[in-house]
């Protein structure tokens, strides 16, 4: 079985990634029962997929959350591809979902995920993160929890750190 990181543990992945096979349109692919994370055009194409609570959608980094404006409610996960470790847009969309669509489900990264990336997922709103077969997905779960302290604001610091620090004047 294939294990994520979810909320800050390492957990047995119970979700199954639907990638449309070559000739399947977002229209006709045939989504099985089950668990299953579609990709969004096809879960917007078919009404079907949107009264079903055991399917989630995925984003390509090339695609826009405010697609799904008004229809988060019923929707248990999002994940966002990051198709390689240098293509950063996955930040944007998750931190749109959370920060200005309200998105409060499981928010998952798959894809070229590793380490160095984790502590960065998780500020802008990522709370699982499929990471790369190929690496250990302990060591990676240690990769939130490389900084102990942020300068800036995101989703989940919303004060700079000169205004969370006590000053005295001397």
């Amino acid at each position: 079985m294939r294990e994520i990181i979810k909320d800050k543990i390492v957990v047995t992945d119970d979700w199954t990634v639907l990638q449309l096979a070559e000739g399947e349109t977002p229209e006709t692919v045939v989504v099985p029962e089950g668990k299953v994370i579609v990709p969004v055009k096809a879960w917007l194409a078919q009404a079907a997929l949107q009264n079903r609570n055991d399917v989630g959608v995925w984003f390509a980094s090339d695609e826009r959350p405010e697609v799904l404006q008004g229809k988060l409610a019923n929707i248990p996960v999002i994940a966002v591809d990051f198709p390689k470790f240098a293509d950063g847009r996955g930040y944007s969309i998750a931190y749109n979902l959370r920060a200005r669509l309200g998105f409060t489900g499981e928010l998952r990264a798959i894809g070229d995920v590793l380490r160095d990336q984790l502590f960065y997922m998780q500020r802008v709103g990522f709370n699982a993160f499929a990471t790369r077969p190929d690496k250990n997905i302990h060591d990676a779960l240690k990769g939130l929890t490389d900084f102990s302290s942020t300068y800036q604001t995101s989703w989940d610091q919303k004060l700079p750190l000169f205004r969370r620090v006590h000053r005295t004047a001397q």
